[in-house]
């Protein structure tokens, strides 16, 4: 039986890997030890999902230990040899990550090279994936000649990023955030395993990973927060950019169905933007039409004029590097499917 690590296993993208691969047949060892809660309180534990997938799936196994333990993380591969290794574990929001850069770089930098020299060590001919983040380019997208329309900013149709943004921007002098250089140095570190070593590694750089098993906080999970505070009445907090920024959405399904395309056929120091492309994009604006007729609910807002710090105004992933190396690979959920499942199945605790 073939096995693989997760890492953030109780997370969005995480515990969708885990299901994923358990389907396939695959023997599933989690690491979460709930960080998220630590990073965005209560409502955004992942204890719920945890609990799901130990009770229900049968040859899942889970370890509370953190990614910058390294003897730790060391028994854990010294005890299994994995074919797979998913990184999903991360401080993922640039607004926290201010709060506590040491700890925002520890989870993310230290934490991945800790994966990565294990993964060296002691199970160097499995594949290696990264869920890396748009944020590496930072706010060089706020640069493209952007045009204002009515419900959102839009890029002109004979401009060269209009069908998306691709792995050719730069990640060099531009702004961040925080957040941004630490998943930089995670992400530069994976390609290098990859280069340098000669393994199998990818990084995904990932638009907005969404799903209904994400626990939505206002600092992390842009659609499952935005439906949960229509749904429950709770008022929702918009900064800057007139409500139109554009975000690309992927379901974590269409994401995870990625990752195992990769592993069929790995490749060695891979980078690819991953999104939901023109296929999947929605403004704030627009984002909260749909759920407000998906739900029937009127939403409550309150808006600021003053954006966040290095926040993109348009971000739109160009997929076609994946799909010329995968093409049997496409998305199965656009925009309306992602809302409507969100709605219906949402986890809203």
């Amino acid at each position: 039986m073939k096995k693989i690590l997760v890492t953030g296993s109780g997370g969005l993208i995480g515990s969708e890997t885990v299901k994923f691969f358990h389907e396939k047949g695959f023997e599933v060892v989690g690491i979460d030890n709930n960080m998220r809660e630590y990073f965005f309180g209560p409502e955004a534990s992942t204890k719920w999902s945890v609990d799901y997938l130990r009770e229900n799936l049968l040859s899942y196994r889970h370890f509370v230990a953190d990614i910058r333990d390294d003897k730790a993380i060391e028994k854990i591969f010294q005890n299994n040899k994995f074919d797979l290794i998913v990184h999903t574990a991360a401080q993922p929001s640039h607004d926290w990550a201010a709060k506590e850069p040491f700890t925002d770089f520890g989870v993310n930098s230290q934490g991945t090279l800790v994966m990565l020299e294990n993964f060296r060590k002691y199970a160097p001919d499995a594949v290696f994936i990264f869920t890396s983040t748009n944020k590496v380019y930072g706010d060089t997208p706020n640069r493209l000649p952007l045009v204002e329309l009515a419900t959102r900013y839009e890029i002109a149709e004979d401009h060269p990023y209009y069908k998306g943004i691709d792995e050719s921007m730069s990640i060099d002098q531009t702004k961040h955030s925080i957040f941004g250089v630490s998943k930089v140095a995670a992400d530069v570190m994976v390609q290098e395993y990859g280069r340098y070593f000669g393994l199998k590694t990818a990084v995904f750089r990932g638009g907005c990973l969404t799903g209904p098993n994400h626990s939505g906080a206002e600092l992390h999970g842009f659609l499952a927060y935005l439906a949960k505070c229509i749904i429950t009445g709770k008022t929702y907090n918009v900064f800057g950019y007139k409500m139109k920024q554009v975000r690309d959405n992927i379901h974590s399904h269409d994401l995870v169905n990625a990752f195992y395309h990769f592993y069929l056929k790995p490749r060695s120091g891979e980078v690819y933007n991953m999104g939901g492309g023109r296929q999947s994009n929605v403004s704030m604006l627009e984002a909260i039409a749909k759920i407000e007729k998906i739900t029937g609910k009127k939403a409550k807002i309150n808006y600021s004029d003053t954006n966040r710090i290095g926040d993109h105004i348009w971000y739109v992933s160009d997929l076609s590097k994946f799909k010329s190396h995968y093409p049997e690979w496409d998305l199965q959920y656009d925009i309306d499917d992602i809302l409507e499942e969100i709605c219906a199945k949402g986890h809203f605790n």
